[in-house]
C-alpha cells in the first residue's frame, strides 16, 4: 500500500534522486544539496508549526508502505509573494492603444506584463512521481493528499490557492520561450536561472525581468506557441487540477511561460466534500476504496484504501489504521 507522509531530514537521499529525475524546468527540485536539505528542515519545522506560518512549506513523500521506497513528492506553501515577489507574466491585450480613427482600424496586440498578483496566496506544487510509478492511481493520491492537508486545518492557508505548471520544452530539453524571450534579460543559461530561483530568494527575477510590455507578435513563433502551454509530462497533472476546480487565470511563468491555475481554497473539491468521521477498526471491512487522511497537520498521513461509512463512523482495516498511525476513535477525513 502507498502512503503519503511528511518529509524530513532523513529523506535527503530520496529527495536528491527525485530532483535528478525531474528534469529541466522543475524549479522546486534543484539538484543543490544546501537547498534540498534546507527544504527538508523547513518541512519538518512546518509540520511542527515551529516557524512563522508565512514561511511554512510542507513537503510530502509518497512511500511504499511495504518496502519503504519513496516513489514521489508533493508540496504546499502557506504563502507566496510575501518575502520576495512572486513573479509572473500576465497575458494582456493592448488593443485600446492601437486605434486609428482616420483609418477606422483597431489592432489587437497581445502582450505580457510582469506582475506580482498572487501575493499572499497559498501554492500547491512540487508534484513529481518516478516515471515507472505513475500507474494505479499513485498520482491522484499524491496530488489530492495536498488538499486533504489543507482541509485538515484550512485556517493556516490563504483564501486562494494556486498551482504553476512546467512549460513546454523541446526534444533537446530547451525551453523555446526562454531561448527566444526571457534569456535576453538574464545573463545566464536556463539551468542556472532555474537553480538560482529555486535556491535563492528570487530577488534577481524582480531586478532583471522586463517591467514593460513584451508584445507577442514580435516573438519567435516557437516562443509564442509555448505561452500558456503545459509540459507534456504535466498534462495529467493539469487534468487533476481541473477536477478539483482549478482554472487558468491568465498568468504564465517568467522563465518557461507555463500556465498558472488557481481556485478559492474552500471551493477545492477534496477540501469541500471530505467528511470527518471517527475510526472503527474492522477485520470484516470490505467497502469501496476511499481517500483517507488524518485530521491534523501534525503527523499528517494519507492513503487510499477500502473503507465503509456506517452509523457515523468509518470502518477501516487494522493494516490501514497502522498505515495512517491512527487508533479506534480517532477522527479521520474521508472522501471517495
Amino acid at each position: 500500500m502507498l502512503v503519503v507522509r511528511p518529509a524530513g531530514p532523513k529523506d535527503y537521499d530520496a529527495l536528491l534522486e527525485l530532483a535528478r529525475a525531474s528534469g529541466p524546468g522543475f524549479t522546486s527540485l534543484p539538484e543543490d544539496e544546501p537547498t534540498l536539505r534546507g527544504r527538508l528542515d523547513c518541512s519538518k519545522a512546518s509540520f511542527e508549526d515551529s516557524i512563522d506560518r508565512e514561511g511554512q512549506w510542507f513537503v510530502l513523500m509518497l512511500e511504499n508502505g511495504e518496502t519503504g521506497e519513496i516513489d514521489g513528492i508533493a508540496g504546499v506553501k502557506t504563502t507566496v509573494g510575501i518575502k520576495r515577489p512572486f513573479a509572473s507574466f500576465r497575458r494582456m491585450n493592448f488593443s485600446h492603444y492601437h486605434v486609428s480613427d482616420d483609418l477606422n482600424v483597431r489592432v489587437d496586440h497581445p502582450a505580457l506584463m510582469w506582475v506580482n498578483e498572487c501575493r499572499g496566496w497559498s501554492e500547491v506544487g512540487s508534484l513529481f512521481l518516478k516515471p515507472d510509478r505513475r500507474a494505479g492511481g499513485a498520482g491522484s493520491l499524491l496530488a489530492r493528499s495536498r488538499y486533504m492537508l489543507i482541509g485538515a486545518q484550512p485556517e493556516r492557508f490563504s483564501d486562494w490557492v494556486l498551482a504553476e505548471l512546467r512549460g513546454v520544452f523541446d526534444a533537446n530539453g530547451k525551453s523555446p520561450f526562454w531561448e527566444h524571450v526571457t534569456s535576453k534579460f538574464f545573463p545566464m543559461d536556463f539551468d542556472s536561472a532555474d537553480e538560482l530561483s529555486g535556491s535563492g530568494d528570487g530577488q534577481f527575477i524582480f531586478d532583471l525581468a522586463p517591467h514593460h510590455p513584451l508584445y507577442e507578435n514580435l516573438m519567435h513563433p516557437e516562443a509564442r506557441a509555448a505561452i500558456g502551454q503545459a509540459h507534456a509530462e504535466g498534462v495529467a497533472a493539469k487534468k487533476l487540477l481541473e477536477r478539483e476546480g482549478f482554472r487558468e487565470i491568465g498568468l504564465v511563468d517568467v522563465f518557461d511561460a507555463g500556465p498558472t491555475m488557481a481556485v478559492q481554497r474552500d471551493a477545492i473539491r477534496t477540501v469541500r466534500e471530505a467528511v470527518i468521521r471517527p475510526v472503527r477498526i474492522s477485520d470484516a471491512q470490505d467497502g469501496d476504496p476511499q481517500l483517507l487522511s488524518t485530521n491534523s497537520i501534525a503527523g499528517f498521513r494519507c492513503t487510499r484504501a477500502s473503507a465503509e461509512l456506517v452509523d457515523g463512523v468509518v470502518d477501516i482495516s487494522a493494516d490501514t489504521a497502522e498505515l495512517l498511525k491512527v487508533k479506534e476513535g480517532d477522527l479521520i477525513r474521508v472522501i471517495a
